[in-house]
């Protein structure tokens, strides 16, 4: 950025046309403006100063094509002249000429004087486990030659992850070396089996001087799927962040929903007619099948199907789950509950907002109960919508929950998928449903 506006500002000067000096001021400043937005936006001012090229040029390419898109729109809806539209192609198209090489000379020039004596920072990490090994990669790989890493200070119970002839000294020492050797930062990353330790690292930093960088092991705490936040002016954790918490991923899944399942409902009305009066004619009762189920948040919802059976589950205190061979199951309901055709009614449940296409299926309430009591993390699956159909579902893992091992696999299959969720996988357990044999080897 800074190439381009010394460039036009040294030309403006030996040009002595007024207007003309004026309109390209103008565009100028908004060729400065829609830079930073961009620049911003995937975050250049993180990366221009680390010791990596390639990051550098890519980052810079980006914004080009961008800029491209820019002069491309500028050239064909505003309604500007010729003369300002061919200053707006001039900037632009001459950045990468001249904008790459001068920046790169720059940045270079920049971590050299930073990787002279005088600004050498001599580090030293309070740790030597997987955090430590990630730290020192971080440090080589971001912080290029002004970083000079002085070595690791072991803390007892901790299992060494890097090198044993980078480890310095114990922590019961670190007075010690401190003392004896140059540091000018501490970075603490420990486990947290060993977080009393922290406040004695500190302590000693104090004593001499030392900057103190701490690394919290959120991994160790709440695994993977954590998200840190902001709660008021607190910092914060989402200690489960799944991609459906997102905004955006909330919205696209929410959207697919609906327009599936009214697409579905639309197209698969002469079928849903026949397969009503068939039911009719198959056996005495209503057409739909209407229990009540556990949806998201722990809240019951009533769920449409279509009537398999002879009786409902009224007749058995709703706690008798369907078995092989089911005496209860009428001939044409053995084909629905087969092909899941029985389900086909959910799609209604989905424009009412109580249900997903995909996602984990819905229990009855004391199942639901019997779930929460024997499978761990059981009830996160209910953090979201239930499914017409899941990833469990399509690995075969339908049907009946009477083993351990069936409880077990359903659950971690359901808790996959929510961790896993991108719209493309809808759309695969979508045709692993319809076409899968797998889907349908358990249905009865």
């Amino acid at each position: 950025m800074f190439t381009i506006v010394l460039i036009s500002c040294f030309a403006l000067y030996f040009i002595n046309d007024k207007e003309y000096q004026q309109t390209a001021w103008i565009v100028l400043i908004g060729t400065v403006f829609t830079w930073t937005l961009i620049s911003y936006w995937i975050r250049l001012q993180e990366s221009e100063l680390y010791n990596r090229i390639n990051l550098r040029v890519v980052n810079y390419i980006k914004i080009y094509i961008l800029l491209i898109g820019f002069v491309i729109a500028f050239y064909t809806f505003l309604p500007f002249s010729v003369e300002t539209k061919n200053i707006v192609a001039a900037i632009v198209l001459g950045f990468p000429i001249l904008g790459i090489p001068v920046n790169l000379l720059v940045v270079n020039t920049i971590d050299h004087l930073r990787s002279s004596n005088s600004n050498t920072k001599y580090t030293l990490v309070a740790g030597v486990g997987d955090m430590a090994g990630t730290v020192e990669k971080h440090l080589l790989r971001h912080n290029g030659s002004h970083v000079k890493l002085k070595g690791f200070i072991k803390c007892k119970k901790e299992e060494c992850i890097v090198g044993e002839d980078r480890v310095v000294g114990d922590l019961d020492h670190i007075n010690d070396y401190l003392r004896n050797n140059p540091v000018d930062e501490i970075v603490i990353a420990i486990p947290v089996k060993v977080s009393k330790k922290i406040q004695s690292i500190i302590t000693a930093a104090d004593y001499h001087g030392v900057r103190v960088k701490y690394i919290p092991d959120y991994r160790g705490l709440f695994g993977e799927n954590y998200k840190v936040t902001r709660y008021g002016e607190l910092d914060a954790i989402n200690v489960r962040q799944l991609p459906l918490d997102e905004t955006y991923a909330f919205f696209l899944k929410n959207t697919f929903d609906k327009v599936f399942s009214a697409f579905a409902l639309l197209a698969l009305s002469p079928l849903i007619v026949v397969l009503a009066i068939l039911i009719k004619l198959d056996s005495p009762g209503p057409v739909f099948y209407c229990p009540i189920r556990i949806g998201k948040g722990g809240r019951p919802f009533k769920v449409f199907k279509f009537r398999s059976m002879r009786e409902n589950d009224a007749s058995t205190g709703g706690t008798k789950s369907t078995q092989k061979d089911d005496p209860r199951i009428t001939k044409l309901g053995r084909i629905l509950r087969k092909y899941s055709l029985d389900e086909l009614p959910q799609f209604m449940n989905v424009l009412l907002g109580d249900m997903s296409v995909v996602g984990p299926r819905p229990h009855r309430s004391f199942l639901n109960q019997k779930l929460q009591e024997s499978v761990d993390k059981y009830m996160i699956r209910h953090y979201f919508k239930p499914g017409i159909t899941g990833w469990a579902q399509v690995n075969g893992w339908r049907g009946p929950t009477e083993t351990d091992e069936q409880r077990k696999q359903r659950t971690m299959h359901d808790l996959w998928y929510m961790e896993k969720w991108s719209l493309w996988l809808d759309i695969r357990i979508i045709y692993k449903t319809i076409f899968s044999r797998k889907t349908h080897k358990s249905a009865y």
